[in-house]
């Protein structure tokens, strides 16, 4: 059974849910997620033979958040997972993320390979930095109302977000989520959760016992740690020029879902093709048929066995 408790690393306080001995295994969650969307990764890891951890990342859920936007950098998410090593006792671990999990995975390796010996991203690709400032290139392309613009001025997404907690759970994970390939990430009058059918069921892979949990922490926690990671998107251009063109040696694995909004874009199919640049030693590219954007969730039996066996490789 998986075990739960509070590891202070790096300054801060970190929820995690813990299971199994072995080599150690981190797996970092994204937006606007917990450790609990491993839920179906963590058992099945342990047994395999590791020690898997997943926090409740940083501003996220009941790990602490910081008040200072700045506090949100690539540094500060991937210096966390380097603490948290230490905090376990450990000296090396293998590092999986989804979603904004998967850039403090892909970064963490690139930064600190003496650490993190084996790295695996779902969802978002590799890094791959562009030319200029991402929030300055939408305005120069005549983008206005992408959700990473949506959401940088502080409030603004907190309060739309957090009148309904329970219905905006439903409509980011199931009604209106990057699983729907029709789903667009332009946000229109009326917010980010406009056009949401609210009493669209639930899909086959989230029960209402999930959603209920999801909830029930946001109500406690609110959503403002988690927004502060995209308020540092420009920030982290910054700070990672000296990795421009940089690569990750350690063996990697990439899985995603065919209808996940994240590549299904040009931007983000370009950097799927071409994933092998930043990743010579990728051992897997898994693009699964018809899964949408929360994979692990959606398909964890998939999941799981390409995870074991890149762990085992």
């Amino acid at each position: 059974m998986s075990s739960l408790r509070t590891i202070s690393a790096n300054g801060l306080d970190f929820f995690v849910l813990e299971e199994g001995q072995g080599p150690l295994v981190l797996l970092c969650h994204g937006w606007p997620e917990l450790s609990y969307s491993w839920r179906h990764q963590v058992s099945a890891i342990a047994a395999a033979g590791f020690h898997v951890v997943a926090p409740d990342m940083r501003g996220f859920g009941r790990t602490s958040a910081p008040a200072d936007v700045a506090a949100y950098t690539i540094f500060h998410n991937v210096g966390d997972m380097v603490a948290l090593v230490a905090a376990l006792g450990e000296k090396q671990a293998v590092i999986i993320g989804h979603d904004w999990g998967a850039p403090v995975a892909w970064h963490a390796a690139m930064f600190r390979p003496d650490i993190f010996t084996r790295v695996a991203g779902l969802s978002v690709p590799p890094p791959s930095r562009g030319r200029g400032l991402p929030l300055e290139t939408l305005r120069n392309n005549g983008i206005t109302n992408f959700y990473w613009q949506y959401f940088q001025p502080p409030g603004v997404a907190e309060a739309e977000f957090e009148r309904d907690v329970a219905a905006t759970m439903r409509t980011v994970l199931a009604g209106r989520g990057f699983s729907d390939p029709t789903a667009h990430q332009y946000v229109h009058e009326g917010g980010f959760l406009a056009g949401a059918d609210p009493a669209r069921p639930l899909p086959a892979w989230l029960t209402e016992a999930d959603l209920a949990y999801f909830t029930a922490v946001y109500q406690q926690s609110g959503f403002r740690g988690g927004l502060n990671w995209y308020r540092n998107i420009d920030r982290n251009w910054e700070l990672t020029a000296p990795w421009q063109g940089a690569q990750i040696h350690q063996p990697s694995l990439f899985i995603a879902g065919s209808k996940d909004g994240v590549i299904t874009g040009l931007i983000g199919a370009k950097l799927v093709n071409e994933m092998e640049r930043v990743l010579p030693n990728l051992r897997q590219k898994l693009i699964l048929d018809g899964a949408g954007h929360w994979v692990q969730q959606e398909r964890p039996d998939e999941v799981n066995a390409a995870l074991i066996a890149f762990l085992r490789g």
